[in-house]
C-alpha cells in the first residue's frame, strides 16, 4: 500500500496584519510537514468583504517569508489545486451548497445573529455562542443520530422540503441541520480523544449567508478535502469547529483529515492574544526590530 503524502497548510485571513499568535500557530504546522516530509499549502481566507483588503494579502505573504516560511504551492506560486484564494473559489462551495441542499442536510433561516442572541434564554456552546433555538428548523423530529459514525437516513420528508426551498441560495441563511443527540468524537494529534453531543454542545449553524457567500464551516471543508489536506493544524480555540466539520464531510461524502489543535498564544495573565492586540502583529514586530528567532524563541 502506497502512504499517502503529507498536505499541510497555512490559511491567514487578510482582515489585518498578520498576527504573532497566528504565525505561530502556522509555524506548528510547517514544522509538523517538514516532519512528515510532506508539502504545505498557502490558502488566503478572504470571505469576509467589508474587512479583506488586498493590502493585507500582500503584507501576510511577504512577513510570512520574513518570518522563514517556505510553501510548495499557493497564490503566489500556483499548483495543482488552484485557484488559492478563497474568493476566487465560489463555483466549488455552489457545487457543495446544492448538494446538502438536495440531501436534506440544509434547510433557509430568515434569522440573524441578534435574533438567535435575543431568542429568550437559549443555551450556549462553550465558546460562549447561542445554539440556535431551531426557530426555522422545518418539520418535526430530526435527523436520527448515526450509529458508529455511519450517516443516519435523513428522512424522506427532509428531502422533499428541499425540493421547495429556492434554487439558489442567495438573500437568506442556511443552516445545516444536526443530528440530535449524536454521540460525536474525534481524536486530536494533541489533546487526544475529543467527543461533543450534536444538538446539546452546538446546534444548526450557518453554511452559507444571506450575503450570498459560504460560511467559514462550509469553505473549509470544500477547500481542504478539494486540495486534499492530509492534517489541519489550527488553534485550540476551533475544537468545537471540528465537530460541525465531520458533519459536513460526512454529508458531502468526503473522507475528514486528521487534526491538531496547538496551544493558543496568551498573556501573562493567562488571557488569549488577538489581532486586538495591533503591537504583536509581525509588522509592528518587525518593525521594532524584533529578530525572528527571538520571536520563535518566546512564543514557540
Amino acid at each position: 500500500m502506497i502512504a499517502k503524502t503529507y498536505r499541510g497548510r497555512i490559511a491567514p485571513s487578510p482582515t489585518g496584519y498578520l498576527h504573532v499568535g497566528h504565525a505561530i500557530t502556522f509555524w506548528h504546522a510547517q514544522e509538523r510537514t517538514r516532519a512528515a516530509g510532506g508539502k504545505l499549502i498557502l490558502r488566503i481566507e478572504d470571505l469576509d468583504p467589508a474587512r479583506c483588503r488586498p493590502e493585507f494579502c500582500d503584507a501576510i505573504i511577504e512577513d510570512l517569508k520574513w518570518f522563514g516560511f517556505e510553501w510548495n504551492e499557493g497564490p503566489d506560486i500556483g499548483g495543482a489545486f488552484a485557484p488559492y484564494v478563497q474568493g476566487a473559489r465560489c463555483a466549488f462551495y455552489l457545487d457543495a451548497w446544492q448538494k446538502l441542499r438536495a440531501g436534506g442536510f440544509v434547510y433557509p433561516c430568515k434569522c440573524s445573529r441578534k435574533d438567535v442572541l435575543e431568542a429568550g434564554l437559549a443555551p450556549h456552546d462553550e465558546n460562549g455562542e447561542p445554539i440556535y433555538p431551531g426557530t426555522c428548523r422545518p418539520g418535526a423530529g430530526a435527523i436520527p443520530a448515526a450509529k458508529n459514525s455511519v450517516l443516519g437516513a435523513v428522512p424522506a420528508a427532509f428531502k422533499e422540503q428541499a425540493n421547495r426551498y429556492p434554487p439558489q441560495p442567495a438573500d437568506i441563511n442556511w443552516r445545516f441541520r444536526v443530528p440530535d443527540g449524536e454521540e460525536m468524537e474525534f481524536v486530536d494529534e494533541r489533546l487526544g480523544r475529543q467527543t461533543a453531543i450534536a444538538g446539546k454542545d452546538f446546534g444548526d449553524f450557518v453554511i452559507w449567508r444571506r450575503d450570498n457567500l459560504p460560511a467559514y464551516q462550509l469553505a473549509v471543508v470544500v477547500d481542504d478535502a478539494a486540495m486534499r489536506i492530509t492534517e489541519v493544524v489550527r488553534g485550540e480555540d476551533l475544537l468545537l469547529s471540528t465537530f460541525r466539520q465531520l458533519l459536513i464531510y460526512r454529508a458531502l461524502k468526503s473522507s475528514p483529515p486528521k487534526f491538531y489543535h496547538a496551544p493558543l498564544i496568551v498573556d501573562e495573565t493567562g488571557k488569549r492574544l488577538s489581532k486586538r492586540h495591533a503591537a504583536l502583529s509581525l509588522r509592528e514586530l518587525r518593525a521594532a526590530g524584533a529578530r525572528v528567532e527571538e520571536i520563535r524563541g518566546n512564543f514557540v
